[in-house]
C-alpha cells in the first residue's frame, strides 16, 4: 500500500482499517444508506478516518493516504 497507492483494493483497505481503527456504530457493517465506512481515531482533533470503494472494488488512492498517515500516527 505504501509503495503502489493505485492498485489496492477496496476489501484489503477495509481489512487494514478493521485491525487498527474502531468502525463507528452508525456506520454498522451493512453500511446502509452510504457508499461510506467510517471508523474513529484515538485523538482528538480529526477523530475519524472515512473510506469509500471506488472503481473497479479499488480503494481511492487519498483515502489510502489518509488511513496510511492516520497509522503512522498511532502510538
Amino acid at each position: 500500500m505504501r509503495t503502489s497507492r493505485t492498485n489496492v483494493r477496496f476489501s484489503e483497505l477495509q481489512l487494514v482499517c478493521d485491525f487498527y481503527f474502531e468502525r463507528q456504530e452508525s456506520a454498522g457493517k451493512k453500511r446502509r444508506g452510504t457508499s461510506h465506512i467510517v471508523y474513529k481515531t484515538p485523538w482528538q482533533g480529526d477523530p475519524r478516518v472515512n473510506i469509500q470503494e471506488g472503481r473497479n472494488g479499488k480503494a481511492k488512492p487519498f483515502q489510502i493516504r489518509q488511513v496510511l498517515a492516520a497509522i503512522d500516527r498511532l502510538p
